[in-house]
């Protein structure tokens, strides 16, 4: 086994597969503010790779009681640049003609005074750091949490900063596992950003059979096995790569990602049930996805609408 291999087996947390992931203890709390009175919870769900026309094709349910669904663009076509924007506080954006991006951009900070309920919001304490959860934590005394499905997500990266509860998920396609983690308290409110992985390839839910998935390594698996396929410096190219999917097959990863929707639509019922009045409620994607437009498939090196179109709906449950 490489040396790549045995650091990335290290990533995932050992408990039993299938299992509920352990409650966090509370961190402490050290000097932290006291948080502004009524400031709301924030959560963020992000459905990994789901592409607008998947989200609308679902008609999901609970998830439209929150308002109404509008077509945004990410800022990035891969889950680690996405997240980072994420969590600078830039959400997916609406694309608008004859507008500076900083007049966007300042119209676009200022809804978080909705989404926290608070008014009075200090931007300036975010410079030099850009980073929303140490703004949150450090200057309105939030509670912080990231809970991830993709392994390029996990603790050791860089977007771990400034959580108080930060963990990569045993099964990358159980939104159901985060929710049962999740903690609410009333001394202080909680901001949490959970990335779950049923919308993206293969687009499995927990209730499939594993053995019946389809198959191909992201980023992670590239690096887990990379060692394998590398001589003298060079790629070695197996004759067994898998072909390119044909059309047939593009429409049923296209509909696997539509019954995917539903599933986590249903699940959004338990975050509904669990989260107190003051919770503020994001749901939205990283990126988008293709399936064969243009000889496309999946995300990342791609420059396609396709691949930057996502589903956005906010607002309050009750």
């Amino acid at each position: 086994m490489s040396l790549v291999d045995r650091l990335l087996r290290r990533l995932r947390p050992a408990h039993t597969v299938g299992s509920p992931a352990p409650s966090p203890a509370p961190s402490p709390l050290f000097a932290r503010p006291n948080p502004p009175p009524g400031a709301s919870n924030y959560v963020i769900l992000i459905l990994d790779s789901c592409r607008f026309d998947s989200f609308v094709k679902a008609k999901p349910k609970l998830m439209t009681k929150l308002g109404s669904v509008e077509r945004r663009w990410s800022y990035a076509s891969w889950t680690a640049p996405s997240h980072y924007n994420l969590l600078i506080g830039l959400l997916p954006h609406n694309s608008p003609k004859n507008v500076y991006a900083s007049e966007y951009y300042k119209e676009d900070f200022l809804r978080f005074r909705d989404r926290l309920n608070v008014e009075e919001i200090e931007f300036g304490k975010m410079v030099p750091g850009l980073w929303l959860p140490s703004y949150l934590r450090h200057h309105l005394g939030y509670r912080t949490n990231m809970y991830v499905s993709m392994p390029v997500l996990n603790p050791s990266t860089p977007v771990n900063r400034d959580f108080d509860d930060y963990a990569l998920m045993p099964k990358h396609n159980d939104v159901g596992a985060m929710f049962r983690r999740m903690r609410f308290y009333e001394d202080r409110p909680s901001f949490f950003v959970l990335n779950t992985g049923e919308t993206h390839y293969p687009y499995a839910t927990p209730d499939e059979p594993e053995n019946s998935w389809p198959r191909i390594s992201g980023v992670n698996g590239v690096f887990k096995h990379l060692d394998d396929h590398v001589r003298a410096g060079g790629l070695v190219h197996h004759e067994e790569a898998p072909a390119f999917f044909d059309a047939d097959k593009m429409k049923e990863l296209h509909a696997r990602q539509v019954d995917a929707v539903r599933w986590v639509d249903r699940a959004c019922e338990e975050l509904f049930d669990l989260v107190p009045n003051n919770t503020w409620i994001t749901i939205t994607a990283d990126h988008g996805e293709l399936f064969g437009e243009k000889g496309y498939f999946g995300h990342g090196p791609i420059s396609h609408e396709k691949c930057l179109e996502v589903p956005f709906v906010e607002g309050r449950i009750r």
